[in-house]
Order: structure tokens, then sequence, then C-alpha cells
């Protein structure tokens, strides 16, 4: 290795080294060994190759990328290193430069090699054309989307015509209302002879209101005329149903007879705190149930109310067409079991109600003019509640809820009706001359005075009004002008079977207690 001094080395002369080459070209400068030392100089020397080498590692290790990413056409420059940003205008950012230049240009140059594509425009469609690319068109409805061609019509084949053509029948579902039939045929558009040929063939059949028929009008001549009647079904009484028919110009009628069950319907349970509830849960329609409790009220004593062990019985009327339809009638057959005391029974018998003894149910005023209630307080001296001191009490009170129905103990007028001291809201009943009944603490009244009311009429309803503790009904009865204990009051009347209707009556009652019990409930309460 051949050394040259510079003017610094061996009297001011710098040492030389030619073999050496910086990165950016020319021979490395050496300090002097006379002035640094050897020690010295031999570490920096050594420092300067290995910067060095370092650098020449680097710059191939870029060039080899370079060229490995060049042949694969990946040119990240997060793996080529290619930052312009880091040691300008060295070395190494000239070459990094030189590739980013040549990079870019080989895109340009690539991309003025392509030939761009140009197709020509398709011509606008005619009318006719646009009329015919429409039904192959997705388009909405709104929009006049269609599907499938549209057939194509000879406008010289097309004839007017001189009225729009019906449909040959018509089919229509009416129901028979509080007019009746002829009414309800004329609304559904059938013609006045029709309608009269109808009422003549159903003579004697009266349809009730709310019941379904079908008919058919037939074609017409001309739309000046109205539409011949060709059927009509409908279902003229619970056992039949009849079918009209036009044959041959004229309307026959058919009579279809509808199997019916009669075998009265009988059902039991517990009687618990309201009979007449107790009932309506039990499926009994609210017509019978609502007479059962109102017969009962005659012969049992609800005073004390009903025990959760007690039990009813009732038997009443209900036929079952083969068509499933179920209709309930009066009430034929009532018991009533309570613990401790003697079963009560009662019966229909040629319209009127009698016990198992033959006694006739109706004696005289109700025992207990309030459902479900009990008596808290009885006839007789007592410390009244509020005054505080022993005085008569001249009725019974019912403990009830507020609003629970109050009914006339029997028929009657009402002499009396409206506010009447420490009875509050009070109501009296006058039976004949010699008897009365009152009720006390009513918070409303449903009667006026002078009006005549019938036995079980709801007259008013429970409350708390005048001098009360709490709701309930404080109930009078007054005889010849002076006050009787409703409890031990008997009233002796009414008819009492004997004889051969004491017998047939009798024979009926067995009858009926031999009748099972409906294993199934009610099919309709109403």
């Amino acid at each position: 290795m051949a050394k040259r001094f510079g003017p610094d080395c061996g009297g001011g002369r710098t040492l030389y080294q030619a073999d050496l080459h910086s990165v950016a070209g020319g021979s490395v400068a050496l300090p002097c060994a006379r002035s640094l030392g050897a020690p010295a100089l031999l570490r920096r020397v050594g420092k300067g190759l290995v910067d060095l080498n370092h650098q020449q590692q680097r710059l191939r290790g870029d060039a080899a990328r370079l060229l490995r990413a060049a042949r694969t056409g990946d040119l990240d420059p997060a793996h080529l290193d290619l930052d312009l940003g880091l040691g300008l205008f060295s070395r190494a950012w000239w070459l990094k430069a030189g590739a980013c230049a040549a990079l870019v240009g080989a895109a340009l140059w690539a991309g003025s090699q392509v030939v761009p594509i140009h197709e020509a425009a398709a011509p606008a469609f005619t009318p006719s054309q646009r009329d015919d690319a429409a039904v192959f068109a997705i388009a909405p409805l709104a929009r006049g989307g269609a599907t499938g061609e549209a057939a194509r019509v000879d406008a010289r084949q097309l004839r007017p015509l001189a009225e729009a053509p019906e449909r040959p029948r018509v089919e229509r579902s009416l129901s028979i209302g509080r007019r009746g039939l002829a009414a309800a045929l004329r609304n559904a558009g059938v013609g006045s002879a029709d309608v009269a040929d109808v009422t003549r063939l159903l003579a004697g059949i009266n349809p009730g209101g709310g019941v379904r028929a079908e008919l058919v009008l037939g074609r017409r001549a001309n739309k000046s005329l109205p539409r011949p009647l060709d059927v009509l079904n409908l279902r003229a009484a619970f056992d039949l149903k009849v079918e009209l028919r036009r044959v041959e110009g004229a309307l026959t009628i058919k009579r279809i007879p509808i199997a019916v069950d009669t075998t009265p319907l009988r059902v039991e349970g517990l009687a618990g705190g309201s009979l007449n509830r107790a009932l309506r849960s039990a499926g009994i329609p609210a017509g019978p149930a609502a007479e059962f409790v109102k017969q009962m009220r005659h012969v049992v004593d609800f005073q004390r109310g009903l025990g959760k062990s007690d039990r009813f019985d009732i038997i009443i009327e209900q036929d079952r067409a083969a068509t499933g339809e179920v209709r309930h009638g009066k009430l034929l057959f009532g018991a009533l079991t309570r613990k401790g005391k003697t079963p009560v029974e009662i019966g229909l018998y040629k319209g009127d109600y009698y016990q198992a003894s033959g006694e006739g149910v109706s004696r005289g005023l109700m025992r207990t003019p309030v459902d479900g209630a009990r008596m808290t307080s009885g006839f007789g001296m007592r410390l009244h509640p509020l005054l505080g001191f022993s005085r008569m009490h001249q009725g019974v009170d019912f403990g009830a809820g507020t609003g629970t129905p109050i009914i006339a103990a029997g028929s009657g007028t009402i002499s009396f009706a409206g506010w009447h001291g420490g009875h509050g809201q009070y109501v009296m009943i006058r039976h004949n001359k010699d008897l009365a009944s009152a009720y006390a603490h009513m918070s409303r009244i449903t009667v006026k005075p002078g009006q005549r009311v019938r036995q079980g009429q709801v007259i008013g309803k429970v409350g708390s009004t005048g001098m009360s503790t709490g709701p309930h009904l404080h109930y009078e009865v007054w005889l010849r002008g002076r006050p009787a204990n409703p409890v031990s009051l008997r009233f002796i009347g009414g008819a009492e079977l004997a004889g051969r209707d004491l017998n047939a009556f009798q024979r009926q009652m067995n009858r009926w207690r031999a009748l099972p019990e409906s294993r199934n409930q009610p099919v309709s309460a109403d």
C-alpha cells in the first residue's frame, strides 16, 4: 500500500491512504501518526474501515432488493427503503432518486402503449321501439312496469259494445233484521214479484232477527229489470231449513227438517258466596239463573249467606240441533242443599213453581232482598254504633259491597223514594193496605214515587248514606203501620197442589231427580 504525505506530516504534513475511498469517491485522509500517536491512530483507522464496510454492504443490499423487486413487480418503498428524505444528495440518495425516476418513467411508457377501446353509442329508440322494449324491462308497477308481451289486436276487428256485459249470477249473503225477511230481500236487490212469491211460500214461517240467509240472483234481460231470484237458503226455525229454487221459471220450496235433541240440561256445583255468580260460572244462562235465585228467595233463608260446602242442583230446558246449535229455555227443577239443614227442591208445573210437597213457592215477601249478603244486625233493641246508647232497631241489616243491586221483596207501588234523615237514600214499597217494606242507606235509587214495581225488580244499589258505619242494606217490614221482624214473619198464601195434579207433579219431580248430570258444560251461556 503506497503512502503519500501531505504537507503537515513530518514537519506539518498529512498522511493519505490511496486505497481507502470514501462513499462519495476519492481517498481517505488519515491523521499523521506523528501528531496522534500510534495507538490512537490505529483505532481511528479501524473505525473508519468498519464504517466504510457497513456503507458498502447497505448499498449492495439496496441494489439487490431493487433488482429483486423489479423482477417480481413488488416495488414497495417500505421494503426497498426508498425514503428520499434521508441523506439528501448523497450517493445513496442519488441511487434512490434514480430508481424512483426509472419506475415512474416505466409506468408512463407502459400507459402510453395501451390502445383505448372506443365503442359507438347505440342509436336512441323510436317511440314504437320503446313501447316494444318496455314489456321486457324491469320497472315498478307505479311507473308502468309490465311483464310479458302485450297482445297485438287489429283495430279493424274491434266492435264497440252497446253496454258492459254482466255476470251471469250473483251470490249474496244477508242477515234478517227487525224489519223482517221481505225488507232484507228488497235491500239485497230482489224484485217485488219475487219477494211476494217468497212471502207466500213461507206463510206461517217467521225467521227471527239475526238469521243468516244465502241467495243467488240470476241473469236479467237488461239493466232496467231486477235480477231474478234463483236460489234462497235460510234457517226458517230452530228445527227447520228451507230451500227456495227457481224451476221452469217459478219458485218452489223444499223443507229440510233438522233433528233436535230435547234432553234437559242438568248442572250441579258449589254455591259459594253468591248463588247467582256460581250459576253463571257453571254456564247457566242469565234468565234461568235469575229465575232460580228469585224462586229460592221465597223458601230459603239467605240472611246468613251461603257456606262453602252448600251445593246447588239445577235443570233447565235445552235443545241441541243436529247442525250444532244449542238453545236454552225455562227453569224446570232446582234444589239447594245447605249444611245442617233439610234440602229444598222446587219444580215447574203448569207454569208455576212448587215445592216437593206441592206447596206453592210464592208466599209473600222475599226473605233476602240483596244477593250474596249476610245479616250483620238483627231486629230489636241494640246499642247504636254511632249514637252510643240502646235504641230500637226496626229492621235487619245485610252487609254487602257498595253498588250491589237491591231488589223489591214483593210487587207493589213506590210510596217514598228519596232522602230520609238518618236512613239516607230511602225507598218504601206499599204492597197492600196492611203490608209495606223499606230499604235504607242506598247509594243510588232507580225508581220514582208512584211507580209500579214487580217482585224481584232492581230498585237501587247498596251504599252507606245517612247514619251508617259502612256499606250495607237496612231492610224493614211494616205490618199494619208497625215494624215487624222480617226473619220471623211468615206470609201464608199461594196455590197448593192436590189429587191428580199432586201425583203428576211428584212423578215429574222423580223423573228430574233421576236425570243424569250433563258431563259437558253448556255450549252457550245465552
